[in-house]
Parts: structure tokens; sequence; C-alpha cells
């Protein structure tokens, strides 16, 4: 499963992470925050979330919205 990391900037287009990288991260560090580009399905995300739940992980999220337009947000995945 590939995951839109959140962009820098509103006109580039979001990088993408792989579960993989991020469940070594997750084994490397114990915990870690990440966030997600709004173009990434909620869908997706709530897979994500599921994944991790399921290996015994608490994972919170929720959406960030960092400006006045309705479509300024990402998403904020937080994994214990």
């Amino acid at each position: 499963m590939d995951l839109k990391i959140a962009r820098n900037l509103p006109n580039e287009k979001p990088k993408t992470i792989s579960l993989d990288k991020i469940e070594a991260t997750i084994d490397k560090e114990g915990q870690n925050f990440f966030y997600f580009d709004k173009e990434m399905s909620h869908k997706d995300l709530l897979a994500f979330v599921k994944h991790f739940e399921k290996k015994g992980l608490s994972v919170y999220h929720r959406v960030v919205r960092y400006g006045l337009d309705e479509d300024d947000y990402m998403y904020e995945v937080h994994i214990l």
C-alpha cells in the first residue's frame, strides 16, 4: 500500500511512502506522527489504521485544518 505524505507547498504533488517503510520506522522508534495529504482517500486511511491496530498498536487519527479554505486540511496519525 502506498500512502500520500502531506505536501509542503500548496501547488506541489504529494509524495508517496510505502507501508513497509512506515512499519520500519515504527519498529525502530516505537512511536511516531505521520501527516498524510488530503488526496489520500479516507478508506485508505482507515485501512492503514486497522493494519496497525491488528498488530496491537494504538493509533489515533484526526483531520488538521491549516487554513480558512474548506480544502486546507491534512490527516494526522499518531501511532504508539
